[in-house]
């Protein structure tokens, strides 16, 4: 269990992906530049048997912001993308309207 607290100190935002690039060393990840509205940043992401770079690009997502980078297959990533683990792949979670880039999710 998580406790609530914990839950707490999750910055969760919205951010819109203004650039996607294949993940040179991963067939299944991109690496996708994002904007969180007063700054941008950079994720990998396990979505492309989902998702064509079309779709994703201009799309608004919701981003934990506030989590320490990792490296993941050699590329760095400042952050996480949420999405429903569906059986016929990741499905994004997004806002149901346009709503400002960094608005904070509670």
């Amino acid at each position: 269990m998580v406790s609530f607290n914990s839950f707490k100190e999750l910055d969760i935002r919205i951010a819109k992906i203004i650039d996607v690039q294949d993940h040179p060393q991963a067939d299944r990840l991109y690496i996708l530049k994002i904007d969180l509205g007063n700054k941008q940043k950079q994720i990998v992401a396990g979505i492309k048997s989902s998702y064509s770079k079309e779709e994703l690009l201009g799309q608004l997502i919701v981003v934990i912001d506030n989590l320490e980078p990792a490296t993941i297959r050699g590329i760095k990533s400042e952050g996480m993308l949420l999405a429903i683990d569906d059986k016929e792949g990741p499905v994004l979670i997004i806002p149901q309207r346009r709503v400002e880039i960094g608005s904070k999710v509670k």
